[in-house]
């Protein structure tokens, strides 16, 4: 199953056919929201609003660990994450192309691993969080 994140003015998916909706629990905590369920075409989705839908998450404190976390145990093998950034210089357009080569990372006070020494012993391992094809 495709799992798709959605970011900043992602919160639904006009195109798909909604079946069903999962609030889910995981060691990490809540994930940003309830998993909606469904299909686009002949493709079973799991989408799932990044910052929560009506965007009530700011980008430091999404709990991408539960995100991940939930959406493997709903059975997504594949994640497709949509994400829009906005510019600090006015002279950039909306649909501008830009390379940074700087980069402003506002996560760094937050855990960046699945593994911590209180919860060793996880089902799954690391190992078995990666999505692969």
């Amino acid at each position: 199953m495709l799992a798709i994140i959605g970011g900043s003015g992602l919160t639904q998916l006009g195109s798909m056919k909604e079946t069903r909706r999962k609030v889910a629990r995981t060691p990490y905590g809540e994930p940003s929201g309830a998993l909606t369920f469904g299909r686009i075409g002949s493709c079973d989705v799991v989408f799932l609003a990044r910052h929560g839908y009506g965007h009530t998450i700011a980008p430091h404190e999404v709990n991408y660990r539960a995100n991940l976390w939930a959406l493997k145990d709903a059975g997504a093998t594949e994640v497709l994450s949509v994400a829009s950034v906005g510019a600090i210089s006015a002279s950039l357009a909306p649909g501008a192309l830009v390379v940074p080569h700087q980069a402003i990372d506002y996560t760094w006070g937050r855990p960046s691993t699945f593994w911590w020494p209180t919860f060793p012993h996880s089902p799954y391992r690391l190992s078995k969080l990666w999505f692969s094809s």
